[in-house]
């Protein structure tokens, strides 16, 4: 099993190496039940999923733990860096180095004085598909960020985009992180440029384009806890629909 990192809770990597089993098992499971199947045979199997895409500071993290708690779903957001430490025996920190919302031009450059065991992001990118899609499979999944969307087949999940006005945003950073509004401000600017450049750069997608959204919601106007619930309707009605049309 892979070392926990001082960050790191030792239950959250036994979790991630317990259900990664599970998952992988299933994953060769699958694999010898598809061997001959179409793609669209394959894809029927995948979900259902809900993928949460987010403004920083909108409280994506907080809202999409009510939905998977009403649901019954399960819940991956930075626990999908765990699972991907634990199954390609990789350091946390170098995943947080590669993830979502961080430059890496610097990383790109320097790789081979960080770490021997250093990925690239597009290496990061192509591993953390085998994961999503993994835990896609096993379906009844909330995947938060990282482009989840643009990796799974749209058919088989909702997809939503949580937003709010700057105002809202910077004043949940600063109760949150303890910021002055100035820093507040700089840090939401610097991780949205960086969730920005990820999705354009390895999906070619522009995040803020509400039509690739089946739901976008300002929590700034309902709340958290309306905005939760929202989700959840919305989730359950797509459902609905789509046992009627199976």
């Amino acid at each position: 099993m892979t070392a926990v990192s001082p960050d790191e809770s030792p239950s959250l990597a036994e979790e991630a190496e317990h259900r990664l089993r599970r998952w992988l098992g299933m994953e060769e499971m699958r694999q010898r039940l598809e061997k001959g199947r179409t793609p669209e045979m394959v894809s029927a199997r995948i979900g259902p999923y809900l993928t949460i895409s987010r403004e920083e500071g909108a409280g994506a993290s907080e809202i999409a733990k009510r939905v998977g708690d009403s649901l019954g779903w399960e819940v991956l957001d930075r626990e999908l860096l765990d699972f991907m430490a634990e199954h390609y025996h990789l350091p946390r920190n170098v995943l947080e180095f590669v993830d979502e919302t961080t430059a890496n031009w610097l990383h790109e450059a320097f790789s081979n004085l960080i770490d021997r065991r250093v990925i690239s992001q597009q290496t990061y990118v192509k591993r953390l598909g085998h994961i999503v899609l993994l835990a896609a499979y096993h379906g009844k999944v909330v995947l938060v960020g990282r482009g989840a969307q643009f990796l799974l087949p749209p058919d088989r999940g909702l997809t939503v985009r949580i937003l709010a006005p700057e105002k809202y945003r910077i004043e949940q950073i600063m109760q949150r992180h303890g910021m002055t509004s100035e820093v507040a401000r700089k840090f939401i600017e610097e991780r949205e440029r960086g969730r920005r450049d990820f999705v354009s750069r390895y999906f070619h997608q522009d995040h803020a384009n509400p039509h690739l959204y089946d739901l976008v919601v300002n929590v700034a106007k309902y709340g958290p806890v309306a905005t939760a619930e929202l989700i959840v309707a919305a989730v359950r009605c797509w459902l609905r629909d789509l046992d009627r049309s199976t």
